[in-house]
């Protein structure tokens, strides 16, 4: 974990790349829910009022080869590194018997392109805001990067108005442009909250990161909180994913099926079990449920009659386990 005094602490969270002389290994602090944590101590502990919710355009698709070589040129001197480097980013697409070369963009499915992605967001975004804070900010910024997803913090709308347009300018040397309709500058926090519970207004809009909607909250003795639930589109997509998957494993046995399921479960209750997210991972366990019920009903003609007191018994049999909140607040914490 990088010092407090690191330039890069909270304000450039990055997945993998560390600070560079007082930063952690590659392999620490690359997950998630470190990101998570370290947003989540921004909005709470930084006095922040607005929230850019950015999203690049086809950032895998648009990284400039010749910029991306001049940055390693920086940490990497062996030409040999180098040489492979480059035959990596100039291997082309194979594609319906024919080979496409490639002038921008990292290798598809190599486990070098988030490393690479990562390398180009460094030196165009991460040592970018870290300067423009310093020179320009009026209020505290702070910013929170996994991989090509980030997230903004302003305390002043100036600052987060005058970012916006000088980001768009920045991205655009290096042929990377905002998508406009994904990308958002919305009034979050603490005040904002005070401010619309005031007026009677709804609370404050939401923004998404990682998998999880963002919104503001209260705890039972009436203190701010900044909450988080599954996001609706990722709930959606899984739940299709898992719906396909289930009726191909329809007419396996129940044994090899449940283990299955148990492992779905349980794979999901690891990544989004958050404080404050158990509803929606009820929801997420009873849709299981239903998917389930309904592949073992569609096995036969006879078994098409079959109605939930025989699945109940079937689950007793083979029980799936109770969702539960797999993240303390202690490891929310940075």
């Amino acid at each position: 974990m990088p010092p407090l005094g690191c330039p890069l602490w909270l304000a450039e969270y990055r997945a993998s790349q560390p600070c560079p002389g007082c930063g952690p290994t590659p392999r620490d602090g690359t997950r998630p829910h470190r990101a998570l944590a370290a947003l989540h101590t921004a909005l709470m502990s930084q006095r922040m009022n607005w929230v850019l919710d950015a999203d690049i355009r086809s950032l895998f698709d648009s990284v400039d080869h010749e910029w991306l070589m001049r940055m390693v040129v920086h940490r990497i001197a062996d030409p040999r590194i180098l040489r492979l480097i480059r035959m990596w980013l100039e291997a082309g697409v194979f594609e319906s018997n024919e080979l496409h070369e490639t002038q921008r963009g990292t290798p598809q499915g190599e486990g070098i392109s988030p490393l690479l992605a990562n390398i180009f967001l460094h030196y165009v975004l991460d040592l970018w805001v870290h300067q423009w804070r310093r020179r320009h900010a009026r209020g505290r910024v702070s910013i929170v990067r996994y991989a090509d997803d980030f997230v903004t913090g302003f305390e002043s709308k100036a600052d987060a108005e005058k970012m916006v347009v000088e980001l768009k300018v920045r991205l655009n040397q290096f042929g990377l442009t905002l998508h406009e309709e994904k990308t958002r500058l919305i009034a979050f926090g603490r005040l904002t909250a005070l401010a619309c519970a005031r007026a009677g207004l709804p609370r404050p809009r939401t923004f998404a990161f990682l998998g999880f909607t963002h919104y503001c909250g209260w705890t039972r003795d009436g203190r701010f909180i900044v909450k988080h639930k599954t996001q609706s589109k990722r709930m959606t997509r899984k739940l299709n994913e898992l719906r396909r998957d289930a009726w191909r494993r329809m007419h396996a046995p129940l044994t090899y099926q449940h283990r299955w399921y148990v492992s779905v479960l349980r794979g999901h209750c690891a990544y989004y079990g958050m404080p404050h997210n158990w509803r929606s991972l009820a929801g997420f366990r009873q849709a299981l449920r239903r998917i389930w019920f309904t592949c073992l009903r569609r096995r036969s003609q006879r078994s098409r009659s079959a109605g939930w007191d025989w699945f109940d018994a079937v689950t007793a049999r083979y029980p799936l386990p109770s969702v539960r909140i797999t993240r303390s607040w202690a490891q929310q914490r940075i």
